[in-house]
């Protein structure tokens, strides 16, 4: 993936609203044309409404193959996308996000509320304690981030991040550019391997 290896698949977290901007859903349908155009399979949450229903189709009728994943529980509330390259029905919101990481080779987190918050974080969270390796950013629509990135920043100068794992979190405002930047990711080692490492 990292060494000119194209990604085979990444996962999309997003919105199942469009939000008040029409630069939301145009970044969404920009996004996935652009997936399809690379022949990069989309992975998302398997809704059709909002964002989520946006970047779906928009991947789809440009040629693109997509996967979703979406809990029983929430195939009413997100409307489950029918017309899905394929679309897997999970028990749960844990294993949604499992599975979908399972799937993907990078992510990338277009505007969206809570549910597309905790989805990043999860991620992040896992590359830091090293779990994956995987490139995670954020596609910064209209600056919707920016409070977000503000955060990040926060927590190293107060203490409650080191400055290595601030930068697992990649961040641009053109979907092409912010490709590239993931293919040329290099996970760093985690902390606590560094000092295993030590004590050998």
């Amino acid at each position: 993936m990292n060494d000119g290896v194209t990604f085979r698949r990444i996962c999309v977290f997003c919105g199942s609203r469009f939000g008040v901007r029409p630069a939301y859903r145009e970044a969404a349908e920009g996004l996935g044309r652009l997936l399809a155009a690379r022949g990069i399979e989309l992975v998302y949450g398997g809704g059709n409404v909002g964002l989520m229903g946006a970047v779906a189709d928009a991947c789809l009728a440009a040629g693109g193959a997509v996967t979703g994943v979406i809990p029983q529980a929430l195939m009413e509330w997100e409307v489950g996308h029918t017309g899905l390259s394929r679309l897997e029905v999970v028990d749960s919101m844990h294993t949604r996000k499992a599975r979908m990481a399972e799937l993907s080779d990078g992510f990338i987190a277009l505007p969206g509320g809570l549910g597309t918050f905790e989805e990043l974080f999860e991620m992040l969270t896992w590359a830091q304690l090293g779990f994956h390796g995987k490139p995670v950013a954020l596609l910064d629509v209209e600056d919707y981030y920016a409070p977000l990135a503000a955060m990040v920043a926060r927590g190293v100068s107060e203490g409650f991040m080191r400055p290595e794992n601030s930068r697992l979190l990649l961040h641009g405002r053109d979907a092409e550019t912010l490709l590239a930047d993931m293919a040329a990711y290099r996970a760093p080692v985690p902390a606590r391997r560094i000092r295993d490492q030590a004590q050998l």
